[in-house]
């Protein structure tokens, strides 16, 4: 009997570039049905394309210090491997606008980019939420909490029993006459932000 996936290749680490923990403070996040995703057409673990849908845009949320964090964590299910995926960062405010945030990711479906430390590596900018889309699970804000002056701790993740069926995906963007690299990719994102 076959088995679906199979493996196709090895991999060792790298004396030269060692992987590098964490991810730049800086997340990327649109609303799900706002922004068209292409695949590559041999890898759908790769994003080659977003098209915002009519004049969606995609919000620049930025922090300091480590603030932001990304998980994804395999969970074995008896149909197959999926994926819990987790956004953490930090709002340091608490205005209307900040609240009116928060309420409408907490309702709606979100998708999230982050930028890792680590940019040796072909996914250096990576995409959560793609299949089922990111809520927000956790808003906590303890008024007396000096570490975040009072601001809002703030957990994305995919709703409950909706965990995705890949690892977050890789972005790689081309420009229009070219090849893909960080900097184009980051380019076609910065492009898109409102």
């Amino acid at each position: 009997m076959s088995i679906y996936n199979k493996i196709n290749a090895g991999f060792s680490l790298g004396a030269a570039t060692p992987v590098t923990s964490g991810i730049e403070d800086v997340v990327y996040i649109f609303n799900q049905d706002d922004i068209m995703l292409t695949f590559d057409s041999t890898n759908p673990l790769i994003v080659t394309g977003l098209t915002s849908v009519a004049t969606a845009k995609v919000y620049k949320f930025e922090g300091t210090n480590n603030s932001f964090n990304t998980v994804s964590k395999l969970a074995k299910t008896q149909v197959g491997p999926r994926y819990t995926e987790e956004i953490d960062f930090n709002i340091a405010g608490l205005s209307v606008d900040v609240k009116a945030q928060l309420m409408a990711m907490g309702y709606g479906r979100v998708c999230a980019i982050a930028v890792n430390n680590y940019k040796d590596g072909d996914s250096a900018i990576e995409l959560f939420g793609v299949v089922n889309g990111l809520i927000v699970t956790e808003a906590e804000r303890n008024a007396a909490d000096e570490a975040l002056e009072g601001g809002y701790k703030i957990k994305l993740t995919n709703p409950d029993k909706l965990r995705e069926p890949y690892p977050p995906r890789a972005v790689s963007i081309a420009p229009a006459n070219g090849t893909a690299s960080y900097a184009s990719t980051l380019a076609a994102i910065e492009d898109l932000v409102a």
